[in-house]
């Protein structure tokens, strides 16, 4: 692989682990009351009708929480097998194949964009092109939430997936909440809010989630 992730290698990743993880990660297991509280919010201050895109969806576990909260939710991922699974196990949502630098939606399609964790394998020269693009779909006074594991530096995590029998390479980019906050505001955002919070027991990185909405709105 390359000096820098491109979008094939994580599609290829993904394809091959998508039934390993979506059977292990049903809902929000890996989710403190905190980040939980932080999704809670986004949904409560969306105007309506709070349509949202889970942008990077994955097998879709996030999806029925959106729903939960008031939200018409549906999602888009890379990976077509992590959409397979997200169409078998919550079919009442739509979700397609779709990448987060070429979004497959008119412009002002939606009042909130939700990047959970969905922009962790992607290098800093791909994000200016993916939060332009979540400010091109979101309407007028829309937000966008952007989970991550919070640090710096790139970690190689392909062994938790090599030891449940899958040969695949993939990695994670760290970043701090203030350089994602950076990319943000060079994208046309402001930030509105941000958590950041250590690492639980059974994490290794600091968490952080930053709701932004495009500028001239704060």
């Amino acid at each position: 692989m390359s000096a820098e992730q491109d979008e094939v290698a994580v599609r290829t990743a993904y394809d091959t682990v998508a039934d390993t993880y979506a059977d292990h990660f049903r809902s929000t297991e890996p989710e403190l009351p905190l980040e939980l509280a932080m999704v809670e919010h986004f949904a409560s201050v969306l105007q309506a009708p709070r349509r949202v895109l889970d942008a990077g969806c994955g097998a879709g576990r996030m999806m029925p929480i959106l729903a939960g909260l008031g939200c018409q939710v549906e999602g888009v991922d890379l990976s077509p097998e992590m959409v397979r699974r997200a169409k078998m196990d919550h079919s009442e949502f739509r979700s397609s194949v779709g990448s987060l630098t070429d979004l497959p939606f008119p412009a002002a399609s939606f009042d909130g964009v939700f990047s959970w964790y969905s922009t962790i394998h992607s290098p800093d020269n791909d994000l200016p092109r993916i939060f332009a693009e979540a400010r091109r779909v979101l309407r007028a006074g829309g937000l966008l939430l952007v989970a991550f594991q919070a640090g710096r530096g790139t970690v190689d995590v392909s062994e938790s997936y090599r030891r449940r029998g899958h040969a695949v390479t993939l990695r994670r980019y760290n970043r701090t909440p203030d350089q994602l906050s950076e990319q943000l505001m060079a994208a046309g955002f402001c930030e509105v809010v941000r958590l950041s919070r250590g690492p639980a027991k059974h994490e290794k990185d600091d968490q952080a989630v930053l709701i932004a909405t495009p500028a001239g709105r704060c």
